[in-house]
């Protein structure tokens, strides 16, 4: 039975492709701050949930909380980072923005670092970033969002790029999802928006298969390749 941790379970993405993996068989370890979600994840299915409640944003005490989850899986196969935030911020709200910051860049900095070490060591492994098509350019209304969206895509790809270097069979995928059906999608006039269930079904699919980019639901595959051409021009008038 394959060991999975996915950080950022409570709600939305996180906590419906928890419930798809342990459907599949696998053994899952749920993280997020509000405890009593945890519970009531682990209580339909105790035998293969296991669960831990911390903030991302205490980045000191993250290696504890994770090895401890470890050793209660009973090992770890994959981990998927599924947790973020944003919020639409035109008046640049500092303390929004640092928030953003906090967990979209620091938090997200000290999960990868720790399972990329774990997995060098174990010398196997599979470690998944939940980024965003946000991350490919800038946006007025949501400025850190974006930016802490951008800089998961490159540390994603700098990871990708130092495996590559080495023999050890570790996969790194970044997941970029357009608009999903969670309380992540804010805004008017919102295009495309997937459903909830059907966006963790394909990210379970891009997992399996160990997919190094995947964009969910895959249309949105187009505007990612649209967004990179847009002259600055056209982008500012957005």
């Amino acid at each position: 039975m394959k060991k999975v941790i996915i950080v950022g379970a409570t709600s939305g993405i996180g906590r419906n492709l928890a419930k798809i993996m342990v459907a599949k068989g696998y053994k899952v370890g749920v993280t997020g701050r509000r405890l009593n979600l945890l519970e009531e994840i682990k209580s339909q299915n105790p035998s293969q949930i296991c669960c831990k409640s911390f903030d991302i944003k205490n980045t000191s005490t993250l290696h504890q909380h994770l090895t401890e989850l470890v050793s209660e899986l009973g090992g770890l196969d994959i981990l998927v980072f599924s947790s973020g935030t944003g919020d639409l911020n035109e008046t640049l709200d500092f303390e929004l923005e640092k928030n953003c910051i906090d967990t979209n860049v620091l938090g997200f900095t000290a999960i990868a670092d720790w399972a990329y070490s774990f997995f060098q060591e174990q010398k196997s492994g599979h470690f998944v970033g939940i980024s965003s098509i946000g991350g490919i350019r800038g946006n007025r209304m949501a400025p850190a969002y974006s930016a802490s969206k951008a800089y998961q895509i490159n540390y994603l790809e700098g990871l990708r790029i130092k495996t590559s270097k080495s023999t050890l069979p570790i996969v790194i995928t970044d997941i970029r999802p357009g608009f999903i059906d969670t309380d992540m999608a804010k805004g008017d006039g919102l295009f495309w928006v997937v459903p909830v269930e059907k966006a963790a079904k394909q990210i379970f699919y891009a997992i399996k298969h160990k997919k190094k980019i995947a964009y969910i639901s895959k249309r949105w595959t187009l505007i990612a390749a649209l967004f990179k051409i847009l002259p600055n021009k056209l982008m500012e008038k957005l």
